[in-house]
């Protein structure tokens, strides 16, 4: 569907030659919803410019449906991008347009009959959810709302490629939820491949399949959204995954729990999918004379299945101990020592 090949992108700035792109290489898949996180500064923002021509590459290519959009200019370059839509953080709205009017802009512009626009803004009102918010301007609107306006004037040429831009970042974590569900919702309804640009871990665990994690203008991790979360490679990735697994104030309690229980061991597990539904903590209670503390929980859900982290505090004789880790290790749980007697 999407091909980025050794794709890079160049400015000559005051200071030298700036790589916001740096040699990218990807694929993403008809009908998937795909995230691309990075801190500010990574090139996530110049690479989905990329994406629909906004920008040209220096070297490398960008092919959507077998369309090298990296090549065309002009009319052809207006053509495609009808089929690369785009929604943004800040909602591009025009003011003096009702909400129905927004989303029957680009077919405006696009040519199409009058009658024609209005049929398809009042289905799409209807998909988003803005029933009867049709003659409203944006002014009257809440942030989730002109997001669904937003939305919806992106979806009216019927897209192939929906591009995301910090989509949600503007809105408070409920009406986030609220536009990822319907995000969600258009992709699974559409059939719309989503490449979906952010600097927040939850959303890409809400809604991806798959992730790739920039820094300094390169692809550093790739993969589905579970094994990322299930484990991340990179120090970058390590981080944001740890937005989302880890509790407020979790390194500090370890920490005191190291000095106020010097004996035993502190143990971190992993479980993924299926895992953390299974009674691994019992069985291992029945079965070793060791004493367990549950020190900190926490239970993430993906796109792909959820993923479970564990502090756990076991004391009892140094065989023992030993004896539980390898019985978690042998159930395929992820298991990390993190401090010792």
């Amino acid at each position: 569907m999407i091909e980025l090949t050794n794709l890079t992108k160049k400015y000559q700035t005051d200071k030298g030659v700036l790589t916001a792109v740096d040699d990218v290489s990807l694929s993403i898949e008809k009908g998937e919803i795909f995230g691309i996180i990075g801190y500010s500064g990574a090139g996530k923002s110049t690479l989905i410019r990329l994406l629909n021509g906004l920008e040209k590459p220096t070297a490398g290519s960008v092919e959507i449906q077998d369309q090298k959009i990296s090549a065309i200019r002009g009319k052809q370059l207006r053509q495609a991008r009808q089929k690369v839509s785009m929604i943004f953080q800040h909602f591009n709205l025009l003011w003096s347009r009702t909400v129905k009017e927004n989303i029957e802009f680009p077919l405006e512009i696009a040519g199409v009959p009058k009658s024609a626009r209005s049929t398809r803004a009042l289905e799409l009102i209807e998909l988003v959810g803005l029933a009867g918010r049709e003659n409203a301007y944006p002014s009257q609107l809440s942030g989730g709302q002109k997001q669904r306006v937003g939305i919806a004037r992106a979806l009216a040429n019927d897209p192939e490629v929906l591009l995301c831009d910090e989509a949600t970042s503007a809105l408070d974590p409920q009406t986030t939820d609220s536009i990822l569900d319907l995000l969600v919702s258009i992709n699974e309804r559409l059939g719309l491949t989503i490449v979906l640009i952010t600097h927040e871990m939850h959303v890409i665990r809400k809604i991806c399949h798959r992730v790739a994690v920039m820094e300094a203008g390169k692809v550093v991790e790739l993969g589905d959204v579970l094994t990322i979360f299930q484990s991340p490679r990179e120090p970058i990735t390590k981080r944001f995954v740890a937005q989302v697994t880890e509790a407020q104030g979790a390194e500090e309690t370890v920490r005191r729990l190291r000095e106020a229980y010097p004996a035993g061991e502190l143990v971190r597990l992993g479980f993924i999918g299926e895992q953390t539904e299974e009674p691994v903590l019992t069985e291992l209670i029945r079965n070793h004379p060791v004493d367990v503390n549950i020190i900190q929980g926490n239970i993430s859900r993906t796109h792909g299945g959820a993923y479970g982290t564990l502090i756990l505090q076991l004391k009892g004789p140094d065989s023992e101990i030993r004896s539980a880790i390898s019985f978690l290790e042998n159930r395929q749980v992820q298991t990390e020592v993190i401090s010792g007697a």
